[in-house]
């Protein structure tokens, strides 16, 4: 039965251990900002953050969780708040909006371990979260201003 932390509050799961963390997060908790795209890890709509690193939530199993840390886009700035979020709006990156919470959780992963990221080290980072609408530069520009860069 694992325990782990989720936005900060601890959980227990005592279900199937082979339940995708995605349809916890969505099912259980009802934190739906995490988004089912293509159910084998290849599209990063599901991105979250377990101890600190983006990973494809509909990847990975609930028994593989006990004492992790999972942060979510809700955890990430639930109001709006985190630098990447007000990046997005001020450069208006979303058009149908359905990749953004995977993009954002992803670049905040870029961004936790390359502080100011070159547009290469971007391009790499954000390689395999898709977005249908092909808004990259405006990604890419978003990223660089919440790095504090030029966008």
């Amino acid at each position: 039965m694992p325990t782990f932390t989720v936005n900060g509050q601890s959980h227990t799961y005592d279900g199937d251990g082979q339940l995708p963390l995605l349809w916890y997060l969505r099912d259980f908790l009802t934190l739906t900002g995490t988004k089912y795209g293509c159910g084998k890890g290849l599209c990063g709509a599901c991105t979250v953050h377990l101890d600190g690193q983006a990973i494809r939530s509909c990847t990975v199993t609930m028994d593989r969780l006990d004492g992790s840390s999972i942060t979510t886009i809700e955890g990430l700035g639930g109001g709006g708040e985190h630098p990447l979020q007000i990046a997005w709006a001020a450069h208006n990156v979303p058009q149908c909006g359905y990749c953004q919470s995977g993009q954002i959780m992803q670049a905040a992963s870029l961004l936790a371990t390359i502080p100011n990221p070159d547009d290469s080290q971007i391009d790499d980072a954000m390689n395999g979260v898709i977005c249908r609408c092909g808004t990259y530069q405006r990604i890419r520009a978003a990223i660089k201003s919440a790095a504090g860069g030029d966008a």
